[in-house]
């Protein structure tokens, strides 16, 4: 690629359709890329028209799969630039961020994974390019309420805390603490544990006619689903417990089915 392009800055473009996107990375910078661009499209089908039994958008009775962006794809986006920022062989790439781009926050979290560029494209269609400037005037105020001079300052910053699974504390202990006085009592927390999670929250009549709802520490998990579906916002809350145990990884877990099998 170097020799056919000369001394142009080249950008390869990558797919989020693999299943290991340090591959394509490695080659790219193989291939003499200054940068890699990332992520692509994602190849999807977004509905089924139902009368014409045929994929959405229908045309003269066919469909077929398109490339599906914006807001929902920027948790997969995020993961891959995370991948690439962190990985040995591929760090020092400069890397543009693509991929549900709306507003600073997200442009400042692509930036914290290592992104040193950052495109928009769905947001400034719905938008218009005004989107930008609202990211920049944000993305200043974000800047100096944390004290960071430029972009550099915090670029990159969040990789040394992206770690595998497997490398994280098994031993951190969090509980879900319910506030009752903003607690509307609607039941979602219980609902979703009982039904899909750990069963640890119960459900109690009060002496005001209405139901408390509390959480069974010693049953709870910490795995946050009650307060994802939780409509009121810092109702419920995680909160780290202390416990005494050592810091843990799964690989040194006795639980580790492997690691007893050793």
């Amino acid at each position: 690629m170097r020799e056919v392009v000369g001394n142009l800055p080249v950008f390869t473009k990558l797919t989020p359709n693999t299943t290991d996107i340090l591959l394509p990375a490695e080659a790219a910078m193989a291939g003499g890329a200054d940068a890699v661009a990332l992520i692509n499209t994602v190849n999807s089908i977004i509905g089924v028209d139902l009368d014409a039994m045929a994929p959405n958008p229908v045309l003269d009775g066919k469909g077929t799969h398109g490339g599906y962006c914006g807001s929902a794809v920027k948790p997969i986006a995020l993961h891959m630039v995370a991948e690439i920022a962190r990985n040995g062989a591929t760090k020092d790439l400069d890397i543009s961020a693509i991929g549900g781009i709306t507003n600073w926050r997200d442009a400042a979290e692509f930036i914290a994974l290592g992104a040193n560029a950052l495109q928009v494209c769905t947001a400034a269609m719905l938008y218009g390019f005004r989107i930008v400037e609202d990211m920049n005037d944000g993305l200043s105020d974000f800047m100096d309420a944390k004290g960071y001079k430029t972009i550099a300052d915090f670029c990159g910053l969040a990789i040394k805390n992206t770690v595998n699974w497997n490398d994280l504390n098994m031993n951190y202990d969090l509980k879900a603490k319910i506030d009752q006085d903003k607690c509307i009592e609607c039941g979602r927390c219980h609902i979703a544990c009982e039904d899909t999670s750990h069963q640890a929250i119960t459900i109690q009549a009060n002496e005001k006619g209405g139901r408390d709802f509390t959480v069974v520490d010693a049953e709870c998990v910490g795995c946050n689903l009650c307060l994802h579906v939780c409509p009121v916002p810092d109702c419920i809350t995680m909160e780290p417990q202390e416990n005494g145990l050592p810091y843990m990884t799964w690989p040194e877990h006795p639980k580790n089915v492997q690691k007893v099998a050793e």
